[in-house]
């Protein structure tokens, strides 16, 4: 990413890494698609390796909702965790991610049948005006840009390992770093 103040970016469409130092309990090694951002007003995204082992058929029983219920349900964040989102991801070589979140049901179900990756996801992350440039600041988060491999919730148990492999040496070193950096 840009060597520019974090102040002066705009991280929509980015990912955040969790660094292996940040102790909160709830982003541990998580990854997360940023989806808004702006310095005067905040950030908010999903994370999206963080499956919950439920489906979206677990939580919605309602016969509208059959066609969607074998979608895997991610915790999106520590935020409004009773609010069920639905989220389409897709990788394109010549356009990289594109994200739509929010969708209807109708709109999940079309893009399923359209070969689009769809997740359910439990809650968001947010945070408010500065905040997220101020934690950047203190080394919390690595910024990186999406791959191929986010868009597929097949790869999330290994999705923050491998995008810090790829981001170089440096990163390869970071990815291995233990659970608690204290053990190191």
């Amino acid at each position: 990413m840009s060597h520019e103040e974090p102040s002066q970016l705009c991280l929509k469409g980015s990912l955040l890494l969790a660094e292996p130092s940040l102790r909160e309990p709830t982003f541990h090694r998580t990854v997360i698609l940023l989806t808004e951002h702006r310095h005067d007003l905040g950030a908010y995204g999903y994370v999206l390796n963080q499956p919950t082992g439920q489906t979206a058929g677990e939580l919605l029983t309602s016969s509208d909702f059959a066609a969607l219920a074998t979608i895997p349900v991610f915790l999106g964040g520590p935020v409004e965790t009773g609010q069920l989102t639905f989220a389409s991801l897709n990788w394109e070589a010549s356009a990289g991610l594109s994200y739509q979140t929010h969708l209807t049901r109708e709109d999940a179900m079309r893009r399923i049948k359209e070969g689009e990756h769809v997740r359910a996801l439990v809650g968001y992350s947010g945070w408010g005006a500065g905040q997220l440039e101020n934690e950047i600041k203190q080394r919390s988060w690595i910024v990186a840009k999406p791959d191929a491999s986010v868009a597929d919730p097949a790869n999330s148990s290994s999705l923050w390992t491998a995008i810090l492999n790829r981001m170089g040496p440096w990163f390869r070193l970071v990815s291995r770093a233990p659970d608690d950096p204290s053990l190191n």
